[in-house]
């Protein structure tokens, strides 16, 4: 399945559940993610906070959503919304009709640098909490209407 996770800046907590759907999913999750305002770098705490959880940090980068609103982009299975913002802005047309979820988390990045470390951990915390939860699914032979309401489920629970 592949999913692309969307925030307006996409130097946090879309960075964090792409990492975490990729390298926990054992193949079945390819995740991408991006903003419709991306900030130009992945927040450096992020960065700190993958690779001591041992995810690997190359080629992460904070880039645009209309990257993956062509028809050359990668076939899109979901389109997840981290954030508010992102949740209610007008999204490019995503080919092939994706699902849709949303799993709101605060922003850490707008967290005070002394505050970065626990904003970024709790952020993680509920993304790898519902990742899990997804990744506990048969989400491969699901059909398309139970797979949307897990999504909605998971996004709610957390």
């Amino acid at each position: 399945m592949n999913i692309l996770v969307l925030c307006t800046g996409n130097s946090a907590r879309s960075i964090l559940l792409e990492s975490i759907l990729t390298h926990r999913s054992d193949g079945r999750i390819t995740a991408y993610s991006a903003g419709s305002k991306p900030s130009g770098k992945v927040h450096p705490q992020s960065l700190k906070l993958l690779a001591d959880n041992g995810y690997p940090t190359d080629g992460l980068s904070s880039q645009s959503w209309d990257d993956y609103a062509t028809p050359d982009a990668p076939h899109l299975d979901a389109v997840m919304t981290v954030c508010g913002s992102a949740a209610g802005e007008t999204c490019p047309v995503w080919y092939g009709t994706p699902l849709r979820a949303h799993w709101g988390v605060e922003d850490p990045a707008a967290a005070a640098e002394p505050d970065w470390e626990t904003a970024f951990q709790t952020a993680y915390d509920r993304l790898k909490a519902r990742a899990d939860d997804l990744l506990a699914l048969p989400f491969e032979d699901m059909d398309s209407a139970a797979l949307e309401a897990a999504l909605h489920d998971i996004g709610q629970r957390h």
